[in-house]
């Protein structure tokens, strides 16, 4: 906390004036930003005046936006922080002092023995003459008292830690973050108030008695026990140290839904400024580019006549082989889902991959990026952000060692000792003055697009316009800001958010922190991925989907398909209280789809979707305002009403269609395959990460994506020059395992040898050895 906020104060200290680029787009100065991140001083200074300082204060403004919004994420892992820890060590005291107990186990056991030996006599008789009548009176109280003595514990031992050791950076950050709100949630600004009034105060245990003490919803419940106290007097005083520690718990809970925002944040600023500011103005432009009527009662009875359909179409064909609803005890849930039979395996992939094996060799993986590079639209666009046409020579064969040392995680100074001829030095300054993750990235994008145009539709079928989307766990330092631990990976890192289509085709990749919205990931790849292709389905498992999920892609137009972990315990809506289904009684909710809601809200919510759809606002960002802790906001609660009834129009669907299912998870499988291939490439370093900066990540992630994206399209060039010859004849089975991600061609270690005329051949029309073949040539044949 103090390095984040002596970073902070100097940035303030440069003295930029409020609102200095309050009519420039946060994109372009994202741009001006890394440009003058990556451009040394003595380019700066060649510049026009006016020019360095415009490009210098977007990287201090950008600074500012970054540090603030650090410094916010801290405290809300902070105040998590203290209250997990404190979880954590009365657990372990009460487990040590359950282990220190003596006797109880004696006494159980004779209790057990007794009874054993005459079941048929009364307690009385029995158990009161072995353990006494008292001894099981004070269990019993004990047992009962154990949760309130465990919650009071609890307390004060979150107390003893933030007085001790938290209270003294949280109390700092109130110095440089400036928080405002509505006025609905006015009391907790007032309560920090109070708390900064008496930061420096040491020696106060109550408030003073004439000191007006805000109420806040931090104080209720069990809490205000310990808040409020009687003093020496019999007066009733506000106990300063828990009075803060509850009111930084309130602030938590408003930051997280947006309901209290930071003056100059960017993650954590103003909602309404996420909404776009010409809305009123084009409203009709948004609502047409978003595929909605203007009229709420068409939108409405479109998603009614949807939900009749799905769920009549169920209701009639049930019984299903496959599928039981009834009701059963419990918490069984009423649906009962059989699994999906195994598929034949596919016979002939193996000896494909031997064929092109014994054709082409083992290809080394810098070799692969080569060719994907030189045949994609690649040196165009490397041209185009350097401001010159094709690069080509020494500068492209830098680029490509400098992809290859992040994609592959081994370093620049791993790759520089290779056989190529260029030094280290050289390789790092491609990197400071070059390398960005806008390059990278469009680099991915146009071996992405090289790869749809190059498929042949005889061998990989129609194109395909549904991508699966799923994320993988990478370790990284500890040290780092964005680094936590996954329960569920069991380890401290971070996440990568994939989107590959159904060959294999990365389209978006994402850095993403381990306790972030999967959902919200979800929805920016399949809005923002930038590819040619058109997203009109995603697949996902449990974690990408819920219910503001379906709502949101309801209101942008593609379909969410996601595979629900607990389907047995999934509840369908009724689109009207008319509307009975027999067959599916026992799954089905007792009250219908609120329309009215819709009705009313249904402009705010086109809103947040044309938000998301220009972003003008993060995903993320909309997703946090609509959280559990914003029950009644009224968009989010029409949102939540539209994402029911499209969940139960996609799970009446999905119970009916047997395909359905199974394309689900083939699509996700697909999303696996990408994932296992992963620590293939990513190797070294034992597959961590090792930067400690976001943008470091990012780009080690976005090297990553490249490579795999050129295995990929590579690989497919090669399946269709063998299958065209007819050296391998592929069955249905065969067409239907047929996937360009394989690895047995491949070698992604060893020396790193890069020569630029050393190339692969394809086929009579394809590229030979040598030669310098135009983009695209492979796919005109």
């Amino acid at each position: 906390m103090p390095t984040e906020i002596s970073r902070l104060e100097a940035v303030r200290a440069i003295g930029l004036p409020v609102g200095f680029f309050a009519d420039v787009a946060p994109k372009v100065l994202v741009g001006w930003r890394a440009r003058a991140a990556v451009e040394p001083p003595s380019h700066l200074r060649e510049h026009s005046d006016e020019l360095t300082v415009t490009l210098l204060a977007a990287l201090v403004h950008c600074r500012s936006w970054e540090i603030t919004d650090a410094l916010v994420t801290l405290l809300l892992r902070t105040v998590h922080a203290i209250a997990a820890r404190a979880d954590r060590r009365v657990s372990k005291q009460l487990v040590a002092e359950f282990k220190r107990v003596h006797g109880k186990e004696g006494l159980l056991f004779r209790v057990a023995e007794a009874a054993s030996a005459q079941p048929d006599d009364t307690v009385r008789q029995v158990v009161f003459p072995v353990i006494g009548e008292d001894n099981l009176r004070n269990l019993v109280a004990e047992y009962k008292s154990s949760g309130s003595t465990y919650r009071r514990t609890v307390q004060h031992t979150y107390r003893a830690s933030y007085s001790n050791h938290y209270r003294k950076g949280l109390i700092a950050l109130l110095e440089v973050l400036e928080f405002r709100c509505d006025n609905s949630h006015r009391p907790v600004l007032d309560a920090l108030a109070l708390v900064r009034r008496y930061r420096t105060a040491t020696d106060l245990t109550y408030y003073p008695a004439g000191e007006t003490v805000p109420t806040h919803p931090g104080l209720s419940g069990d809490w205000a026990e310990l808040a409020y106290r009687l003093d020496g007097r019999g007066r009733r005083r506000a106990v300063r140290t828990v009075y803060e520690i509850r009111t930084f718990e309130a602030l938590c809970d408003q930051l997280k839904c947006k309901g209290v925002w930071v003056v100059g944040a960017m993650e954590f600023r103003n909602p309404d400024e996420d909404l776009p500011a010409d809305f009123d103005q084009r409203r009709t432009e948004h609502y047409q580019a978003l595929r909605k009527p203007l009229d709420p009662g068409a939108f409405i009875e479109g998603l009614q006549q949807e939900m009749r359909a799905e769920l009549g179409a169920l209701n009639d064909a049930m019984p299903l082989e496959w599928l039981q609803i009834r009701s059963r005890p419990g918490n069984q849930g009423a649906i009962k889902l059989t699994p999906l039979e195994a598929q034949p395996e596919p016979r002939n992939l193996g000896r494909l991959k031997k064929v092109i094996v014994g054709r082409w060799g083992t290809v080394p993986l810098i070799d692969v990026l080569k060719e994907a590079v030189l045949r994609s639209s690649c040196r165009a666009t490397i041209g185009s952000m350097f401001g010159r046409g094709e690069v080509a020579g020494p500068m492209l064969e830098r680029l490509l060692l400098v992809l290859y040392a992040y994609g592959t995680n081994t370093g620049i100074r791993a790759v520089a000792a290779g056989e190529h001829g260029h030094r280290e030095e050289e390789l790092y300054y491609i990197r400071r003055r070059y390398l960005t993750t806008d390059l990278v990235r469009a680099l991915a994008i146009d071996i992405a697009n090289a790869t749809f145009a190059a498929r042949r539709r005889a061998i990989w079928g129609a194109g395909s316009t549904t991508v699966a989307s799923d994320s993988t766990h990478f370790g990284a330092f500890d040290s780092n800001l964005f680094t936590e631990y996954h329960s569920r990976y069991g380890g401290r890192g971070v996440l990568i958010y994939w989107h590959v289509e159904r060959k294999s085709m990365v389209i978006h990749s994402q850095v993403i922190n381990c306790s972030a919205s999967e959902v919200a990931a979800m929805v920016d790849g399949a809005m923002h991925h930038g590819t040619a292709m058109d997203v009109e389905a995603n697949y996902t498992d449990t974690h990408g989907q819920s219910i503001i999920g379906f709502g949101l892609t309801r209101l942008l137009g593609f379909d969410l398909l996601p595979r629900i972990k607990a389907i047995n315990r999934v509840r369908l809506y009724r689109p009207g209280h008319a509307d009975t289904y027999p067959q599916l009684g026992a799954a089905m909710m007792m009250r219908p789809i609120r329309w009215d809601l819709i009705a009313d809200q249904y402009d705010q919510m086109i809103k947040y979707a044309t938000a998301i759809c220009t972003r003008s606002a993060q995903t993320a960002a909309i997703l946090r305002r609509f959280q559990q802790t914003n029950l009644m906001h009224p968009t989010y609660q029409a949102m939540q009403e539209v994402g029911r009834a499209q969940h139960s129009i996609f799970v009446a669907r999905y119970l009916r269609d047997r395909q359905l299912q199974r394309e689900i998870n083939t699509g996700l499988n697909v999303a696996e395959s990408w994932n296992a291939g992963n620590s293939i490439i990513y190797f070294g370093k034992g597959g961590d990460i090792p930067a400690n900066r976001r943008d470091e990540q990012e780009l080690s992630v976005l090297c990553l994506r490249v490579l795999q994206a050129a295995v990929v399209y590579l690989n497919t060039l090669m399946v269709q020059d063998v299958l065209d010859e007819g050296l391998v004849e592929l069955s249905a089975d065969d067409q239907r395992g047929l996937t360009p991600l394989f690895w047995s061609n491949i070698a992604p270690y060893g020396e790193v040898r890069l020569n630029m005329n050393n190339r692969l051949a394809f086929g009579a029309a394809g590229t030979t050895a040598g030669s310098a073949a135009a983009p695209g040539r492979d796919a005109a044949r």
